[in-house]
C-alpha cells in the first residue's frame, strides 16, 4: 500500500510536471510567434499617412516613401526662398548636412574619407535634374545611404533646406 501511494503520488507529480511544462511551452511558442509577426518600423524608416479625415496637429503635409518618390518629386515647394529661409536652410544645413557634403556642398565632408562619397550638391547638372519636392522627400525619408530626417526636421525646415540646396550650384 506505501509503495503504491507513493508510485500514484509520484504519477501525479510527473502529469502536473507535464502538464506544466506544455504550458509553458504553449506560451514561449506564441509569445515568439506573436513577436515575429508584427510589423517591424524603425525610427524614420517609413511614415504612415493619415487616416482618411483625420486632421495633423502641426505640419499637414504627407510623407510620400521611398517607393512614392516620383510623386513627391511633383510637389512644388510652399515655403518662398526668401533671405530668411536661405539662412535659416543655411544653419540647418550647417548642422545636419555638413558631416557628409562638406561645408560648401561638394560633397568632401569628414565622413566621405570613411563611408561613401557624398553628392556634390553644387553640381548643376544634379540641380538641373531634381525637382524641390524630389530634395524635400529626400531628406524627409532618406536615400540609399543618406539618413532620414523626417523626424528631426520639420516640414518648413526641410524646405528651408531645399531653399539653400538652390543657392549651392550657383556660387563660384
Amino acid at each position: 500500500m506505501k509503495y503504491l501511494a507513493r508510485g500514484l503520488f509520484l504519477l501525479v507529480l510527473l502529469v502536473l510536471g507535464a502538464a506544466a511544462t506544455a504550458l509553458a511551452t504553449a506560451i514561449v511558442i506564441r509569445w515568439n510567434d506573436n513577436m515575429t509577426r508584427t510589423a517591424r518600423v524603425m525610427p524614420g524608416e517609413r511614415n504612415f499617412s493619415m487616416p482618411v479625415g483625420g486632421l495633423p496637429r502641426s505640419g499637414g503635409q504627407l510623407f510620400y516613401s521611398k517607393e512614392d518618390r516620383e510623386a513627391a518629386a511633383a510637389r512644388k515647394n510652399p515655403v518662398p526662398a526668401t533671405p530668411e529661409s536661405i539662412r535659416q536652410g543655411s544653419a540647418l544645413f550647417a548642422v545636419y548636412c555638413t558631416p557628409c557634403h562638406g561645408a560648401r556642398g561638394t560633397g568632401d565632408g569628414l565622413v566621405t574619407s570613411k563611408f561613401v562619397a557624398a553628392a556634390d550638391l553644387t553640381n548643376p547638372e544634379l540641380q538641373k535634374s531634381r525637382t524641390d519636392g524630389y530634395w524635400q522627400s529626400y531628406l524627409s525619408v532618406g536615400g540609399v545611404v543618406m539618413p532620414a530626417y523626417g523626424e528631426a526636421l520639420s516640414p518648413d525646415e526641410r524646405w528651408a533646406v531645399v531653399n539653400y540646396l538652390r543657392t549651392l550650384a550657383a556660387r563660384p
